[in-house]
């Protein structure tokens, strides 16, 4: 198996996670920093916001890929709350002994196709304009969050690999160090399009970059979102994360087009 990474210097002026970093307060050894995989960076942008106004504490977003914050969370990264794309991270730690316990599932991730303007796709979310264009020619990049260490690039690779568009469009992939960089890609004029996180093609900030549409969830497998509190949270995590499943933090995710436990998908 064989990827082609393309990464050029517009990328740089777009930036989702890095705005979203550069936007959260700088950190000190008082607010606490949130690992949180890059799907939320828009909707938790919203979240610590509403958060600070209604408590007048701050907490720093750490924005990434969950296999990636995992991994440094086990080398002793100072996080003091974990919310992962993928559950089984968070069992991982918790079996490790790192965290206070197993956490909540608080959300369920949907995938969504994107194209930017002026692409041969065409947003179609049963993605059959997709497997014409790889028999026409037409694809020649294609973006996705990297499977390796992205849980949404895993479930990006299950949904072409159920549609048996896997080994036409494998070589032609652009991966993204997570999927909001891979939504990047997608929209950047360097793809055609891409399988991003839904959450982050309904933010404001991606609107009018490029047209999308959802993907069956039963194309793959389900994207549990857990978080979990870390061994060294403090009160003001504790706090942060219990806003997360109070009304007002529901409400934001929903807002996103994240899936409640519990609810109809």
């Amino acid at each position: 198996m064989r990827f082609h990474a393309f990464v050029f210097a517009a990328l740089l002026a777009i930036g989702l996670c890095s705005a979203s970093q550069a936007r959260a307060q700088a950190p000190t050894s008082d607010i606490p920093i949130v690992a949180a995989a890059a799907d939320r960076a828009f909707a938790l942008e919203d979240a610590a916001k509403d958060f600070t106004g209604q408590s007048g504490r701050q907490v720093k977003l750490s924005l990434g890929s969950s296999g990636n914050f995992f991994r440094q969370i086990q080398q002793g990264a100072p996080f003091q709350i974990f919310l992962s794309a993928d559950e089984d991270f968070v069992f991982r730690l918790a079996d490790a002994g790192l965290t206070k316990d197993r956490g909540v599932l608080y959300a369920i991730g949907r995938l969504a196709l994107i194209v930017p303007p002026g692409s041969p796709l065409q947003p179609d979310g049963s993605l059959a304009d997709l497997k014409a264009a790889l028999q026409a020619g037409r694809v020649t990049r294609f973006a996705i969050a990297n499977p390796e260490h992205a849980p949404y690039g895993r479930r990006a690779e299950e949904t072409l690999r159920h549609l048996g568009l896997w080994d036409a469009i494998h070589d032609k992939l652009v991966l993204g160090e997570n999927v909001s960089q891979a939504a990047q890609f997608a929209v950047s004029g360097g793809a055609q399009g891409g399988i991003v996180a839904y959450s982050l093609v309904l933010s404001p900030q991606m609107e009018q970059r490029g047209r999308h549409a959802l993907i069956p969830a039963e194309w793959h497998q389900p994207l549990r979102q857990r978080m979990v509190l870390l061994k060294n949270a403090d009160d003001t995590a504790q706090r942060f994360y219990d806003y997360l499943q109070s009304t007002a933090g529901r409400r934001i995710l929903v807002r996103y087009g994240f899936v409640l436990p519990g609810e109809q998908s």
